[in-house]
Parts: structure tokens; C-alpha cells; sequence
């Protein structure tokens, strides 16, 4: 499923070599034919706005959008657990399945972080990929509505996505809080957010804890914790 790995390269921060690859990667959006239709031609678009861009400026464009706050962090487990020792241990469990699954991180990032889940969804079995995805759609949805309330292309990446996976129960909730959220104060209270979550993933509870096989290690809190969570003030 090589249209995952295109999505996580459009998710990922931009360097010369995606650019250099924007037919290779049209071409398996339009080939492999995974996504919907309307979702395809989006996608497609989206490959298309890239051609003929300044690096640098693309560059700034895109740690602007995510790398600035948390509302848009590219990191799953920040949005459910924020820095706490639950998140710590939820990225535990998500290494140790993709280890079980012979994933090697070649990436200093963390297990969470979207573009490299994606990149692992793309080896494995349609099957599977399908219900991990949906496992993430709570976080993945919020996302995408909130990149279109900001009027930001990377949104058709999230419907893509939520067109191959399904959507989650809570999508109309997702939206409706999207657009009616206040601003992101992270970078205002910065000082006080790391006062109050000094908590790193190598000191998260017991690493050694194994995950349960039923449970799936991007499980997401239920739908009333998730929405009350993501509505708390950092």
C-alpha cells in the first residue's frame, strides 16, 4: 500500500528528495488507486501544488503549522495524553508492535509521530492497516478539521485517510469542536506547560510492561474522555 507511504511523505517535513519525487509519487496515487475517488483527485492536487515551490519557504510554511502549538501536533498520543506517563507508555506499546512486525525506525522521531505510522501502515496487510488506522481516527479526524478551519490544504491527507479507514463515531462531535475551539495558547504558556508535565517518554512507568494481544496499542481513550481531554486548556 504504497499511497500511505505518499500520505506520510505530504505529512512529513519537506525536503529536496520528496520534490524530486512528485511524479513517482502521483503516479502511485493514480495507479494503486487506494483512496476514493474525490479523496484521490485532492490528494493528487495537493502533489501538484508542491511542483515549482521554493524549499525554504515551503520549509517555513510547514513548521508554522505544526511545529508551533499543540492543536496541530503530528504526534497521536500528545492529543490523549499530552506529557504524562500514560502517553509514555502507550508509545511503549506501539514500539513493541512494530518490532513484533520486523519495523525498524531509521528515525529520531517518536513511535506516534503520524508520517512514521503511516510509513509502517503502508508494509503491512490491508486488512490490518485498515482497523490501526480506524484505532486513530479520533485523533486523525480532529486533525483534519482542524486544518480545514484554518484553511489549510494538508486537510485532504486526513480525509483521505478517513475515506480508506472509515470514520470515527464521534465525527460530528470531532467537528463540532473543531470549529468552535478557541486559539491555541500553547507557545503563550509554554513556561507553565512544562512546569506542570516534566515527564519524559524514557522515564514513562514500567517499559517493560507488555501490551495486552486484544488490545490494540493505539487505542484510543473512549469517546467522552477523548473529547473532554482535547477541550481541557493547556
Amino acid at each position: 500500500m504504497l499511497t500511505l507511504k505518499v500520505l506520510s511523505l505530504l505529512l512529513s517535513y519537506p525536503e529536496a528528495e520528496m520534490l524530486e519525487a512528485l511524479d513517482e509519487m502521483a503516479s502511485v496515487v493514480e495507479q494503486e488507486n487506494l483512496l476514493q475517488e474525490n479523496h484521490k483527485k485532492s490528494v493528487l492536487a495537493l502533489i501538484d501544488s508542491y511542483r515549482g515551490v521554493d524549499l525554504l519557504n515551503i520549509q517555513e510554511q510547514y513548521v508554522a503549522l505544526f511545529d508551533r502549538g499543540r492543536f496541530l501536533s503530528l504526534h497521536i498520543f500528545e492529543h490523549v495524553h499530552g506529557e504524562s506517563r500514560d502517553r509514555g507508555q502507550a508509545m511503549v506499546n506501539l514500539l513493541q508492535m512494530y518490532e513484533a512486525h520486523g519495523f525498524e525506525m531509521s528515525t529520531h522521531e517518536l513511535p506516534d509521530y503520524i508520517p512514521l505510522f503511516l510509513e509502517f501502515l503502508s508494509q503491512q496487510e490491508q486488512a490490518e492497516a485498515v482497523q490501526l488506522l480506524h484505532d486513530a481516527m479520533p485523533v486523525l479526524s480532529l486533525l483534519g478539521a482542524r486544518l480545514t478551519e484554518r484553511g489549510s490544504d494538508f486537510h485532504v491527507v486526513f480525509d483521505a485517510l478517513a475515506g480508506f479507514a472509515g470514520e470515527p463515531e464521534a465525527f460530528n462531535e470531532i467537528r463540532q469542536q473543531a470549529s468552535t475551539e478557541g486559539e491555541d495558547e500553547t507557545l503563550v504558556n509554554m513556561d507553565e506547560i512544562w512546569e506542570e508535565e516534566a515527564v519524559s517518554f524514557m522515564g514513562a512507568g514500567d517499559a517493560c510492561k507488555s501490551q495486552s494481544d486484544a488490545v490494540s496499542p493505539i487505542t484510543i481513550t473512549p469517546r467522552d474522555e477523548y473529547l473532554k481531554a482535547q477541550n481541557r486548556s493547556f
